[in-house]
């Protein structure tokens, strides 16, 4: 006949339980905390094309997100560029994307389908426009480019619309004055490494690494964008004014540059969304932006200048009530 557990030990392992449960109730407690938000679904983000800085940047934010908002899957989808991922977000057709603020203002200046809708969640890191041309070239301006063959960048493309301002602002014809090839930075380097090219335009965060093993392989110079044609641009107004003037550090191109900086321009990059996504979702993903400047700063160099007082600033859009319950909790 079996005996059932003395008493003692019966108490003693009903003592032992309810510790084990204290002290697994107090570890979830710590790792999902009460009240805590962790907002889910699918989203997805629309980045760039895959050798740019946008689609590294949304590799490393896919990472962080899965970290911070564990049950949120995040879908990236490549594209041409800033102004085709404008289009994305503000038709439904993707839920947030990085894009040039002259890319943004000008689709709300056409009016195009969904423009009202556009909200901003934080101002990241500058773009600064490259003009590539073998170091032997004759090239020493953008006037220069006259009947030459450029890679201007695809047509849904944030380089694209660059160039064509640049051009104009230079006194060229975009679609007449030159041979204007519509590869992206993906074949650039090599149809300028192969003389297919004469030059190409690119616009992006600081290195990029396509512009970086070209220079490592292939002996380039970057052509200055001069003061003058930053003050032509202002006078156009419109989308132009998000341009400014800029210097590329030496430091960028080792190879290419010699030592020497080189002046041209640069343009603000925003994080975009719609007005109708989700408030929470829209406050963690921006704090998740913020949070993770520093990790993403190791691999996208152009990402260490997020900076929380200057990340709310999103002009041409207005902050998403999300974003902006974000900055209001993070506020001295």
């Amino acid at each position: 006949m079996v005996q059932a557990f003395p008493r003692i030990g019966r108490r003693s392992a009903l003592l032992g339980s309810a510790a084990a449960f204290v002290v697994f109730a107090l570890l979830l407690w710590w790792l999902l905390p009460l009240g805590e938000k962790f907002p889910g679904g699918r989203i997805t983000f629309s980045t760039g094309t895959v050798t740019g800085v946008y689609q590294t940047y949304g590799d490393l934010l896919q990472e962080a997100a899965a970290k911070d908002m564990p049950r949120l899957d995040m879908r990236l989808w490549t594209s041409d560029g800033s102004q085709q991922n404008v289009q994305r977000v503000a038709t439904g057709k993707a839920d947030f994307t990085i894009a040039a603020a002259d890319a943004v203002q000008t689709y709300i200046a056409e009016d195009k389908p969904g423009a009202d809708t556009l909200r901003g969640c934080a101002r990241l890191y500058d773009d600064y426009v490259h003009l590539v041309v073998p170091r032997s070239s004759p090239v020493q301006s953008v006037a220069d480019l006259k009947g030459r063959r450029v890679a201007v960048g695809p047509a849904g493309s944030g380089v694209r619309l660059i160039a064509d301002n640049v051009l104009e602002a230079a006194g060229l014809n975009p679609h007449k004055d030159i041979e204007p090839l519509p590869d992206g930075i993906s074949t650039m380097p090599g149809l300028l490494e192969h003389h297919e090219i004469d030059a190409f335009f690119w616009s992006g965060g600081l290195p990029t690494s396509a512009v970086s093993k070209l220079s490592e392989r292939f002996d380039i110079r970057l052509v200055p964008i001069g003061t003058d044609i930053a003050e032509e641009l202002q006078e156009q107004g419109g989308a132009s004014l998000y341009y400014r003037p800029a210097v590329m550090p030496a430091t960028a191109y080792t190879e290419a540059q010699q030592g020497a900086t080189v002046q041209t321009l640069a343009v603000a990059n925003l994080l975009i969304t719609r007005a109708d996504m989700d408030t929470d979702l829209t406050e963690e993903l921006t704090r998740t932006v913020i949070d993770s400047r520093d990790g993403i700063g190791h691999k996208v160099h152009a990402a260490q200048f997020v900076d929380l007082r200057t990340a709310l600033y999103t002009d041409p859009v207005e902050l998403h009530e999300g974003a902006s319950r974000y900055y209001r909790s993070v506020k001295p």
